[in-house]
């Protein structure tokens, strides 16, 4: 039987239907298309395809399993180095990354990885399989952990597999950070996915604190004076960026960051049956290019919103978005208006957003990221008639840590400066990964962030 050079497909809700609920839209396969996709693996005596993880699992390892049926085995398998694979397989970029590598990608479509990851993450769940609990010394040390994004997580299940008594400090009301504030419950159910994987590392013996604002009831340096033997920092970029353009202070303009958080941790979604209210008018327009963008767009779809549009200043082929949420917004009726830029937001006399004045634009010669730069169209101002705005332009750190920590160094965006390969800061016995360290990045990039630091720490702790 010849090999298939294209994936199993992915069964999804119809777009129109899904376009009206929060509802997750990749359903997962089946154990038969797993076991069926699985075989088109391979078996690379030299795997390329995991030198594209950040978190090196064992991907031909974790698949032949599932080629032989033996799931719990796969399972188990992908733990051993990520303690989140259910959020890996939903959100990771794999066409960037393991997927990338694929032999088969050469000729055809690679073997669809994270679909596969996904697949045997929720089979597990469903089977209730259950982490060993760790038994911990009685001199255990102790290592504090500021955020509970994906970094945070990471790190603290590796640590505490190490023998480290991890205590992380969240400072909003529920653990996850961006995977609970930022990233819609129709990409990444939070009760049935994040919060039972959280729940995995509390059984691993992982003290989550909640409504802890590092800065603010304590400081890093408290920390280590008081209690911890290591600290490691991983507060991601929630600050987001606006475009400091006329109109911007209107309401009915959203920072996405703000918008996401509400609809998602705050449950706005559920209104009234939750007590968070979100302003969704009939016309929206969304600024910017990224996942983000296409999270807000979607979600103000799913809020009743008649027209989306997504605004941004370059073509489809620059857009940063995954193709894979590109599709899934246009298939929703999202309206795309590319190589266009705002330059102004309209309101009327009380206050409230009526329209989004933008300027055509052109593509010139490649800027330093390589990508051809947006020159604007002169004379070609047009206004969008919408009457909410959200921006999406990208975020940035949060100061709070880094003003109040002594000998902690940074970089003139705010960004903690700490090495590449250990995590370390200028600080002795504080470390930082992932977005706080990077800028705002993906998931899996924080979480190999995380592992990283985790390494270091054992040494730094076993040493000192």
């Amino acid at each position: 039987m010849s090999l298939s050079l294209k994936k199993h497909a992915m069964p999804e809700q119809d777009a129109k239907a899904r376009a009206k609920n929060f509802d997750e839209v990749a359903l997962g396969y089946d154990a038969q298309t797993a076991i069926e996709e699985a075989k088109r693996c391979l078996g690379c005596k030299v795997p390329l395809c995991r030198k594209g993880c950040p978190v090196q699992v064992n991907i031909p390892e974790f698949i032949g399993h599932i080629k032989e049926g033996k799931f719990a085995d796969a399972a188990a398998e992908i733990k051993m180095v990520n303690s989140l694979p259910a959020i890996c397989g939903r959100v990771c970029p794999q066409e960037e990354q393991c997927e990338k590598h694929c032999i088969l990608a050469k000729k055809g479509e690679s073997v669809a990885i994270g679909r596969l990851e996904r697949f045997v993450a929720d089979y597990s769940m469903e089977k209730g399989e259950k982490l060993q609990t760790i038994e911990y010394a009685d001199d255990a040390k102790k290592v504090a952990i500021i955020g509970s994004g994906p970094a945070g997580l990471a790190a603290a299940g590796d640590l505490a597999k190490m023998g480290y008594k991890v205590t992380i400090f969240e400072a909003l009301h529920t653990a996850g950070g961006v995977l609970s504030y930022g990233i819609p419950e129709f990409r990444l159910p939070k009760e049935k996915i994040v919060k039972a994987e959280i729940d995995m590392l509390r059984q691993l013996g992982v003290e989550i604190v909640v409504n802890a604002v590092a800065g603010k009831l304590f400081t890093v340096d408290e920390l280590l004076e008081e209690e911890f033997d290591a600290v490691f920092i991983a507060t991601g970029a929630g600050l987001p960026h606006f475009m400091g353009i006329p109109g911007e202070n209107l309401n009915g303009v959203y920072a996405a960051n703000e918008f996401l958080t509400r609809c998602n941790l705050m449950k706005a979604y559920q209104f009234p049956n939750h007590a968070t209210p979100i302003h969704v008018g009939k016309n929206v327009a969304v600024v910017g290019g990224g996942n983000v963008a296409m999270d807000a767009a979607r979600t103000a779809l799913r809020l009743g919103a008649e027209h989306v549009y997504i605004v941004y200043r370059r073509g489809e082929a620059e857009l940063p978005a995954r193709l894979e949420e590109v599709h899934h917004a246009k298939e929703e009726g999202i309206d795309f208006k590319l190589l266009n830029n705002p330059v102004a937001v309209i309101g009327n006399e009380q206050g409230w957003v009526t329209g989004l004045k933008c300027i055509r634009m052109e593509l010139g010669e490649p800027d330093a990221s390589g990508r051809r730069r947006p020159v604007a169209v002169e004379g070609s101002e047009f206004e969008l008639a919408v009457d909410t705005v959200i921006i999406a332009i990208g975020q940035g750190p949060n100061p709070l840590i880094q003003s109040t920590t002594t000998g902690l160094d940074t970089n003139k965006r705010g960004n903690i400066l700490a090495d590449e390969e250990t995590c370390a800061t200028s600080k002795p016995g504080v470390f930082a990964g992932g977005d706080i360290v990077t800028g705002a990045a993906t998931v899996i990039l924080a979480m190999g962030a995380g592992k990283k630091a985790a390494k270091a720490i054992d040494e730094y702790l076993k040493n000192k």
